[in-house]
């Protein structure tokens, strides 16, 4: 064989051993595929939720500094909110803040009441205000009592608040004097509206009906077209108030014969003496003019209103005067008229409320003054259905009517 032949069959051979051992046969090359449909994983966004609250003698303003909330967002906030915030009005409420990675304002909210929520929310470049009403579930509740010290504890035991005691109360201004007209064992029932979100308590709403049995007498009231009226449809509503004041207690009742308690001796007391805190507003119990609004010897500073029909009250040891009050001044029945004192005569602070008919001086604690106005023929029938409708509830055992 020739010599050249054997030595290219030698390389081959050298060859072909060498591509078996670095490539093998069962050696297999994999190419895998991208899914170009599926979506790169991006890092999620990282926001800072910021809550706080306002607190008593502070404002949206100081709360906001003392949460560390940039100066720009604050102003923006402030700004954003003005239109529809009285800012020296506001006492209380929750917010919350949120701001992105950044540190860039994203969204506001504000409670500015338990029905009414405020909100800034980003759009863009721009920042925009929303004003959010919380629906309320509203529900009727049967509330019923008796009397053992005053009105105000009676309402507390059944595990209701005070505003329900003053609501009933200037319901039946013109029927009761609750400073004297009160005794113990007096019993009262009412439906109310309470309105909830969820199961929270939020607030009440009007009371559809009320009944007071007392003082040998019963006087039930009844809502309709916003005003009450007793179960013959004729208004509780009358030309005078049963009391001046809305709060506190009477000290001294009318008497042809009370032993004065600076001047001594026996004079006669032709008016009520109310003890209350200085301050306490005096309201005007009927529409009329203001004939006096001034210094009245022992009286202090008193004020005198001339009424229709012969009749003057008169308010006597005033702290001051009610807004606008002056002689000449006309004035309408609940009007803030002036505010409990001490002036003239007197040991401290009270009201000395009188009443005359025709200049003469008459009890205001047994003086009977006519009925309220009579609602129209036509709007009977449908007030019997809703007064019918209430003496159901009123009779009825059920706590919670809907």
């Amino acid at each position: 064989m020739n010599k050249r032949v054997l030595i290219f069959i030698g390389l081959l051979i050298i060859i072909s051993l060498s591509l078996y051992f670095f490539f093998p046969a069962s050696k297999k090359v994999e190419f895998h595929k991208i899914d170009i449909q599926k979506p790169i994983a991006e890092p999620e966004e990282s926001y800072n939720v910021i809550e706080g609250n306002i607190k008593k003698n502070s404002s949206l303003y100081q709360s906001l500094i003392e949460k560390n909330i940039p100066s720009k967002w604050i102003e923006l906030i402030v700004s954003k909110l003005k239109p529809y915030l009285n800012f020296k009005n506001i006492k209380g409420g929750a917010y919350s803040l949120i701001l992105d990675i950044k540190g860039e304002l994203q969204k506001f909210v504000f409670e500015k009441s338990p029905t009414e929520v405020l909100e800034i929310k980003r759009a863009g470049e721009e920042y925009i205000v929303n004003k959010k009403e919380i629906p309320l579930d509203k529900r009727l509740v049967k509330v019923e009592g008796e009397i053992k010290s005053s009105l105000y504890d009676a309402i507390n035991a059944e595990g209701e608040e005070d505003i329900l005691a003053l609501s009933f109360a200037e319901i039946l201004a013109w029927e009761i004097d609750f400073y004297q007209d009160l005794r113990k064992g007096d019993r009262f029932k009412l439906v109310v509206e309470k309105l909830y979100n969820g199961d929270k308590f939020i607030q009440y709403g009007s009371i559809q009906a009320l009944e007071f049995n007392g003082n040998e007498r019963i006087i039930r009231g009844f809502l309709f077209e916003e005003n009450y009226y007793n179960e013959d449809g004729i208004s509780l509503r009358r030309p005078f108030l049963r009391a001046p004041l809305r709060f506190d207690r009477i000290s001294s009742s009318f008497s042809k014969a009370r032993r004065h308690p600076i001047l001594g001796g026996i004079r006669p007391h032709y008016g009520v003496d109310y003890a209350a805190p200085k301050g306490t507003p005096v309201r005007a119990v009927a529409d009329g003019v203001v004939v006096l609004a001034g210094w009245w010897g022992g009286y202090g500073k008193t004020v005198v209103i001339r009424h229709p029909n012969g009749y003057k009250t008169y308010y006597g040891h005033l702290s001051g005067y009610g807004p606008n009050i002056r002689r000449g001044a006309k004035v309408k029945q609940k009007q803030i008229i002036g505010y409990v004192g001490s002036t003239g005569l007197a040991t401290g602070p009270h009201l000395d409320y009188r009443i005359s008919k025709d200049d003469k001086f008459i009890n205001p604690l047994k003086v009977f003054f006519p009925p309220g106005v009579p609602l129209k023929k036509e709007r009977l029938k449908d007030f019997y259905k809703k007064r019918d409708e209430m003496l159901l509830w009123l009779n009825s055992n059920v706590a919670i009517l809907q």
